[in-house]
């Protein structure tokens, strides 16, 4: 049997369940257990998600109500399949260990019995296991250990952002916080992209992942992945990460680093982000002299750095920067919506309707921004300190 390609987004937040219990407090209401599936399967077209927050008792009771009446199946190799979508059940979890700064990680089960029988051991170490992102009272190693003994995969998150990531607010090595034979893939976070990630020989032997990180239901899909895979399961993700029996990582579909919220410096009294100036250790605002800065992934990065210039292995998959449909300028919510009931799918949109077909929906001002973020050459504002950025309009 072949390998497809599918598509896949891993990090996804709930923000409360069907009940109204509260699960990631900074996301959205209405992303439930069900609406998320049914957002990535009706009007994404994305063929694995990852729930990170399927550790919550609320959030178990959904699933197993729809496991119950029929309305998703649990499949064979792990994950739960709703119409044309498979859900991986996660977990994102906080950890500080002693002398180090606080960093997430995320933990991903086969099955649901699997995850309930982790949120009971959760429960110990953690002092409100119903809601995400919670800190846990063992060390990281101790937590890695216990993922993959009931036969999960841990992957640290969004590693280079200024807060909660293994560069960016914990270490400055990765080895400092994990047993790195145990770690089966890193998550780039929005701000960075693979050649950023080559300037560390530490990440060399690790596949690379690009994820929304959605508290949103428009943002599920903002960044994604493409594998080869013999079916959207669990396992199957297992071995396209380790680089398994032709199943892989195809490419990775991200946002341009310029448009990430921590991209470059960022001074909170006169706003400036500090791009472009060669100056990566700066302790206060080039402009205003300010000490209020917060550090930029890229600058993070160079600091960091034990390679002059960044190393990308030739086998490494290609890093696709695509503008998610969000930030096309003048395409509002009516005409996208026409445009999702004409093809089908926002992954149909960025990878398979052509110009003309585009362009007779939309038409060719629209049409042309499309395929510009297709082939990742729109022009972009940066962003910084917390604030994303933008594309630039065309100067009629």
């Amino acid at each position: 049997m072949s390998t497809n390609a599918y598509y896949a987004d891993l990090h996804i937040h709930i923000g409360r369940t069907e009940a109204g219990e509260a699960v990631k407090i900074s996301a959205a209401n209405n992303l439930t257990f069900y609406n998320i599936a049914q957002e990535a399967s009706e009007r994404k077209g994305i063929d694995m998600i990852g729930i990170i927050d399927c550790h919550s008792p609320g959030v178990q009771r959904e699933m197993l109500h729809y496991l119950e009446t029929g309305g998703m199946e649990e499949l064979e190799g792990g994950g739960i399949r709703f119409h044309r979508t498979t859900v991986l059940l996660g977990c994102e979890i906080e950890v500080r260990d002693p002398g180090l700064g606080t960093a997430h990680l995320l933990a991903y089960l086969p099955k649901l019995s699997d995850m309930q029988s982790f949120t009971e051991w959760l429960r110990k170490h953690m002092k409100n296991v119903q809601l995400s992102s919670q800190r846990i009272y063992v060390t990281a190693r101790e937590l890695q250990r216990e993922v993959i003994a009931r036969g999960g995969i841990l992957i640290p998150a969004h590693i280079f952002t200024p807060h909660k990531s293994v560069y960016g607010s914990c270490s400055t090595r990765m080895e400092h916080l994990l047993d790195l034979d145990g770690i089966a893939a890193v998550e780039l976070g929005l701000s960075a992209d693979t050649v950023m990630a080559g300037y560390i020989s530490e990440l060399d032997r690790y596949t690379f992942l690009t994820n929304s990180d959605a508290h949103s239901l428009p943002k599920i899909g903002r960044e994604y992945n493409k594998l080869a895979l013999k079916a959207p399961t669990f396992e199957e993700l297992r071995k396209a990460l380790s680089q398994e029996d032709g199943r892989r990582v195809l490419a990775n579909y991200g946002l341009n680093p310029r448009l990430g919220k921590y991209h470059r410096t960022y001074c909170g009294d006169c706003s400036s982000i500090l791009d472009e100036q060669g100056q990566t250790a700066v302790e206060r605002c080039l402009y205003c002299g300010s000490p209020r800065i917060v550090r930029g992934v890229m600058d993070r990065i160079l600091s960091l750095a034990d390679r002059e210039e960044p190393r990308v292995a030739p086998d490494r998959p290609p890093y696709c920067y695509q503008v998610p449909l969000e930030y096309i300028p003048g395409l509002g919510p009516k005409t996208f919506n026409r445009l999702i009931e004409r093809f089908g799918s926002e992954m149909n949109l960025l990878h398979r309707v052509s110009f003309e077909e585009l362009a007779d929906a939309a038409g060719e001002t629209i049409a042309g921004y499309i395929m510009e973020a297709r082939e990742g050459t729109l022009r972009l504002d940066t962003g910084g300190g917390g604030k994303y950025g933008k594309v630039s309009a065309r100067q009629e």
